[in-house]
């Protein structure tokens, strides 16, 4: 890092520590009994710049580097651990992506500024109930009907998929009888859309994100809302993946960390047999087992940071296969510290409102979203030419 790269990296994380401290940690146990959290959190992030961070200053957002970036996810990550308030609250960053990169002018202006001014909420909708990671395989169409489409399908597992107001969906247009990739087109529909209908999902984690079911109808949405060419959307999804495998990889290094943090303050704070935990020797191998994995899923994601931020996300085939491969070993790593922490807590590992508790809850879906880890490391074979 350069020395200024560093000081707004100290900065953004100073300012997400403090906010995250005072606005989300006092009551993400709340919300996660509740099921959701209360929209305020899109605007007040808002103001302060977390959900503008990374797009054009004209929509009203704060260009940054992905090591910006990923700072901000790492800290709410660590002191807030909560994933399903992440995942919900930054949506914005699976759903906004396409229509910023190859919409229209008009398209843009039209959703992303409300959505970064946490005003209004955007999802991104890919998975189909028989679909799963086969994105080649959806079956939801968009039929033309002179200046508008019309949608019929189902989509599933989708993230904000209760409340959102945009939904950027794929869908296949063309032939009714067209498959594999190339009949994939991406389109957004209106929240409230005539014919869309939505159910909520229970999950295992992430309780307070609002994962929804959606089932279009004979749902009608003007052309315009059309996202780049017709046939081009697998390619816009492949892409997206890559920046949400990256964001994903940042998440878990800091739920990673919080997890760290709780069983050292508790292996401190615990006596056992007339001595802290943290004097028996087989707690302290554990603390160290979390650190190192810790130390090397960090500098990982900073090697790959600096090659998203000269350009190679998207192109280089070896910067891909790098994200995909750290998005297995940060989520493994999260997964080991988690299990860690809650054998250090003990009985307390098992009670609600430990952040250790919910990580160990969450970490199946981080290891899930965004790319199984199989199919992350078919990915990564390939690109390595394996």
């Amino acid at each position: 890092m350069t020395h200024a790269l560093e000081e707004d990296v100290a900065s953004i994380t100073d300012l997400v520590k403090r906010f995250t401290l005072e606005r989300i940690a006092p009551d993400i146990s709340t919300w996660d009994e509740a099921g959701e959290f209360p929209r305020r959190v899109y605007r007040e992030a808002a103001a302060i710049g977390l959900l503008g961070l990374g797009y054009p200053e004209e929509l009203g957002g704060t260009p940054a580097s992905f090591a910006l970036r990923n700072a901000m996810s790492t800290t709410m990550a660590r002191y807030g651990g909560s994933g399903g308030l992440m995942a919900s609250l930054f949506s914005i960053n699976i759903g906004l992506p396409p229509i910023v990169r190859h919409g229209t002018r008009e398209l843009k202006m039209e959703i992303a500024p409300a959505v970064i001014r946490g005003e209004k909420i955007a999802a991104l909708a890919i998975t189909e109930p028989g679909g799963g990671s086969d994105v080649a395989a959806l079956r939801t169409t968009a039929r033309r009907d002179g200046g508008d489409y019309i949608i019929n399908g189902e989509k599933t597992f989708i993230t904000s998929g209760m409340r959102a107001d945009w939904i950027t969906m794929a869908v296949r247009t063309g032939d009714a009888g067209s498959k594999g990739a190339s009949g994939i087109s991406m389109i957004v529909v209106p929240g409230d859309a005539i014919g869309l209908s939505r159910t909520r999902l229970e999950k295992m984690g992430w309780w307070c994100s609002d994962t929804g079911h959606l089932r279009m109808d004979n749902v009608r949405v003007p052309a315009c809302y059309l996202v780049g060419e017709e046939g081009a959307g697998f390619r816009m999804i492949m892409s997206n993946f890559n920046g949400e495998r990256l964001g994903m990889s940042a998440m878990a290094l800091g739920f990673a960390q919080a997890c760290f943090d709780e069983a050292l303050d508790w292996s401190r704070q615990r006596k056992t047999f007339g001595s802290a935990l943290v004097e028996k020797q087989v707690v302290r191998h554990k603390l160290v087992d979390m650190q190192m994995r810790i130390a090397s899923t960090a500098a990982w994601l900073d090697a790959v940071a600096r090659l998203a931020d000269a350009g190679k996300l998207e192109s280089d085939p070896d910067c891909v296969a790098q994200v995909c491969m750290l998005k297995n070993h940060s989520t493994q790593t999260m997964q080991f510290c988690a299990d860690a922490a809650v054998q250090t807590l003990g009985g307390m590992g098992f009670m609600r409102g430990t952040k250790s508790e919910r990580i160990y809850r969450e970490v199946k879906v981080m290891m899930i979203g965004g790319g199984a880890e199989e199919i992350m490391k078919d990915l990564a074979a390939r690109q390595l030419g394996l």
